[in-house]
């Protein structure tokens, strides 16, 4: 009898530590995928992310260091799933923040040229977003997989369990404090993507108003449109190919300061 409820004890806690391998790496993977672009896109089957963590979660787990008696539905397993949360969607965030940079550049490209009123639904956001906003999405969604951005995030992934294996602890407020000013180097990012079409197309505008001032029965919307939306486009056509370097700079920011984010809350 004694030695049924040994073994009955040992499978246990052998159960437990097996769910504690696979749970809290699973965790992290899962909310990582959620919150990054191109895994984390509406289009992408829940059930795939689901399974794709899964087997991330399986691969790692015999090489993480987890708290093997920590119990899921305790206060300490309630802490360490919050923690674990935070981490997987603080890496993805900050990737999320860069397409969402070339999406606002975009849009103020788009109300430059007057093409603020042709939108389309975004499929990764669910959103109504600018033409001109989806297409410099795209073109950064393509450069991204160019660029094996996706190998990158998963070998950041897999680094992360290295530099910040989960336990039932708490984070400093470091690494929050440069996720936020991040926020504000990706607005300035968007603006200077902008800047040369923006530029041109304001030299255009201020052009127009000068003709309407010397000429007022010029009607100035009949002319001016097809004019400023023909520049915009020739504007476009000189900046897209000095995109993929400022997409290709702002990219390994953004996986160096997760990495400096991973290592200020070890």
């Amino acid at each position: 009898m004694n030695g049924s409820m040994a073994l009955l004890q040992l499978g246990e806690q052998e159960l437990l530590a097996w769910i504690n391998a696979v749970l809290w790496p699973f965790v992290r993977i899962g909310a990582l995928l959620l919150a990054a672009p191109l895994f984390g896109a509406r289009t992408v089957p829940v059930r795939a992310r689901v399974l794709l963590a899964l087997t991330l979660a399986l691969i790692v787990a015999p090489g993480v260091d987890v708290p093997a008696d920590t119990q899921p539905l305790s206060a300490a397993g309630a802490l360490l799933l919050v923690r674990e949360v935070v981490i997987g969607a603080s890496m993805g965030f900050l990737l999320q923040l860069v397409f969402g940079a070339m999406a606002m550049a975009g849009e103020i490209v788009a109300l430059s040229m007057g093409l603020a009123f042709a939108s389309m639904v975004d499929p990764e956001r669910g959103v109504s977003v600018p033409l001109v906003g989806q297409y410099f999405v795209i073109f950064a969604t393509l450069l991204f997989l160019t660029f094996d951005g996706h190998l990158a995030l998963l070998t950041l992934l897999f680094e992360s369990f290295q530099l910040l294996p989960p336990a039932a602890s708490g984070l400093p407020a470091g690494g929050f404090w440069q996720l936020v000013g991040w926020g504000s180097a990706m607005f300035e990012a968007a603006v200077f993507v902008a800047l040369p079409a923006s530029a041109a197309l304001l030299v255009a505008s201020v052009s127009m108003g000068l003709i309407a001032r010397s000429a007022p029965q010029l009607n100035i919307f009949a002319v001016g449109f097809p004019m400023t939306l023909v520049l915009g486009m020739v504007t476009l056509l000189l900046v897209m190919p000095s995109l993929p370097l400022q997409l290709e700079q702002v990219l390994g920011s953004a996986f160096a300061l997760s990495r400096t984010m991973l290592e200020s809350w070890r």
